[in-house]
């Protein structure tokens, strides 16, 4: 049996630009494998660098169009920390409100429009959408209700502009916030809706035991702030990520590829949240989980949609309890310059997100680091894929193709953000 090549040169509804090149031997070994990032480098790190530290939130935000609420927030919190401000609760509150809106418009787009097609048979959404209006008429609802309180918390949907050092520039109206209370709860069905559709879907059996990695929290369900702690004993404080968590070049990749210091890569993302976090979860969502007959934790990648479905209960629920508790009054800031390092991680919807900054004296950037999610996983993914082949390499090579496409989805990359 001769070698099989197989050549994805751009892997469709995917943010970004990448592609796939494998070659597997006649004994169905992987011989090489290569998920090649070629979208050009965007250099946010060297531009950041000689910006005031009230500019990086505003610049940060623009590394990603689907993604800019989680590199606002890692950036603030990383500067927040460089000059040892602590904001007030109703800060933290109103910015994991907003945290918790991105997910909910990032992680319905995953799964209804980029990946539920593979699940059910579809070459993309637009003949999906003919057979099954319903499902697709309910994911543009959950979608646009992430949208709107990003919105009306942030100033605009994309690229937000009310999060600022130490606070927000403006606040949301009372009467608004609590119009986007009552659509929380109609919603709150069709989330559930959302975890019986991605339960009942057939997927790849496919298990890899790899490390999965996520900040946590023991007392809520870690987005903004927690320690970085992996199923195998990391438990780092994000001011030491670097002592971890280092990167090695890739000849055919924009994308560095991140490593575990003395072990091997890792995965972040919706899976590892609800792997590590899971009894910090809502009770519905913690139900909605054990209904699904779905055990965690659980290491089939494929499973990262389900994780995604039941963390959008989740999301409805605090976003609710936020809603309720927040005093919306207005707030003094004080904000004093002075040299230091802080370092920031967060949950961006695909993963654990890391901003470091080093300031002088006049709050000028002199240092930057950053390495967003897919930075993270796209080691993780070659590694799966090895193995994930050698369990079909007598399949034929237009399925073998489909379902390599399909475990990247499941990851849900953002190119852009990685080859930054």
């Amino acid at each position: 049996m001769p070698e099989t090549i197989i050549n994805i040169d751009y892997v469709a509804r995917v943010e970004g630009q990448g592609a796939l090149n494998l070659i597997i031997a006649h004994d169905g070994k992987v011989k090489n494998v290569e998920f090649r990032i070629f979208e050009p480098p965007r250099f946010f790190e060297s531009f950041l660098i000689g910006r005031k530290y009230d500019e990086v939130m505003e610049l940060a935000s623009r590394i990603c169009g689907i993604c800019p609420v989680a590199h606002q927030i890692t950036a603030l919190r990383a500067i927040e920390n460089a000059l040892k401000i602590n904001p007030s609760q109703q800060t933290k509150d109103l910015r994991k409100l907003t945290a918790i809106s991105a997910h909910i418009q990032s992680n319905v787009l995953s799964m209804y429009f980029l990946s539920l097609p593979d699940l059910m048979g579809y070459e993309s959404i637009i003949p999906m959408a003919k057979q099954h209006p319903d499902i697709i008429k309910r994911g543009l609802k959950l979608k646009k209700l992430g949208n709107d309180i990003t919105d009306l918390i942030g100033g605009r949907a994309v690229h937000p502009v009310t999060m600022i050092v130490d606070g927000f520039s403006s606040l949301p109206s009372k009467n608004k916030l609590q119009d986007i209370r009552k659509r929380l709860l109609d919603a709150k069905q069709e989330a559930l809706d959302t975890v019986d559709l991605f339960a009942n879907l057939e997927i790849p059996d496919f298990h890899r035991k790899c490390e999965h990695v996520a900040i946590s929290d023991p007392h809520n369900y870690a987005i903004n702030k927690g320690q970085f702690r992996s199923t195998e004993s990391l438990d780092c404080d994000e001011m030491h990520y670097r002592d971890v968590i280092l990167e090695r070049q890739k000849p055919y990749s924009t994308a560095l590829h991140s490593f575990m210091k003395h072990r091997d890569s890792f995965m972040v993302g919706p899976l590892p949240r609800l792997n590590i976090n899971f009894n910090q979860l809502s009770t519905d969502a913690k139900t909605a989980a054990k209904n699904s007959g779905i055990r965690f934790p659980n290491y089939n990648p494929f499973i990262s949609h389900l994780a995604r479905a039941i963390e959008l209960v989740h999301d409805i629920d605090e976003s609710i309890e936020l809603i309720d508790r927040i005093p919306l009054k207005e707030e003094k800031k004080n904000i004093v310059c002075n040299a230091g390092f802080g370092a920031a991680i967060t949950e961006a919807p695909r993963g654990s997100l890391y901003h470091s900054y080093e300031l002088d004296n006049n709050g000028i950037v002199r240092g930057v680091d950053i390495v967003p999610p897919t930075a993270h996983n796209v080691n993780n993914i070659e590694k799966d894929m090895i193995e994930f082949v050698q369990t079909m390499h007598d399949s034929p090579v237009d399925e073998i193709t489909l379902k390599c496409e399909m475990l990247i989805r499941a990851y849900d990359p953002c190119i852009s953000c990685s080859a930054h």
